[in-house]
């Protein structure tokens, strides 16, 4: 069995690593984005300026997530050893996971407003569709954070516990 969680371990590491490394690549896409933006004129059939950076904005947006979704896993199941059996746990876990894509739902849903207001109004309807996702997301998690609260006060050990770990993680 020890074996079998080493393994598991091993295999979140190269999870980690793969959202970093993605989050690299998205990153350096970015990069070359903005780059072709502001040195290049506009020929004809390009896109315009400002729809190629709110693109790198995307992408950048893209790139948080990948980078936080990797330091999480990395954190919660490689540094702490997180066993998620406690209401504690599987809020912050989720808190944390749900923040990442919240963020980054709400400000793709910018980006392609923007993009609908600058020459492309068929993207309007995705829009909407990605900033209401965003809306029922937030409200769900608000909803389980608020039907958690009774569950931790039934342990209240286990929050000075993941308190005692966050001192241990952070220093």
């Amino acid at each position: 069995m020890k074996v079998l969680l080493k393994l598991f371990g091993i295999g979140y590491i190269a999870v980690a690593l793969l959202f970093f490394g993605c989050g690299l690549a998205l990153v350096g896409m970015a990069g070359l984005e903005i780059w072709h933006a502001l040195s290049s004129a506009v020929a004809e059939g390009e896109q315009p300026r400002f729809v190629r950076i709110l693109e790198c904005i995307g992408l950048l947006t893209i790139a948080v997530a990948a980078f936080e979704l990797g330091q999480t896993v990395l954190e919660e199941e490689v540094q702490r050893s997180a066993n998620i059996s406690t209401p504690t746990r599987v809020r912050r876990f989720l808190s944390r996971f749900m923040i990442v894509v919240i963020v980054s739902l709400a400000i793709e849903c910018l980006v392609s407003a923007f993009q609908s207001l600058h020459g492309h109004p068929e993207l309007l309807p995705h829009a909407g569709v990605i900033g209401a996702c965003a809306a029922v997301l937030l409200v769900a998690w608000g909803v389980f954070i608020r039907l958690n609260i009774s569950a931790e006060e039934l342990e209240p050990q286990a929050m000075q516990d993941a308190q005692a770990e966050d001192n241990k993680v952070e220093t």
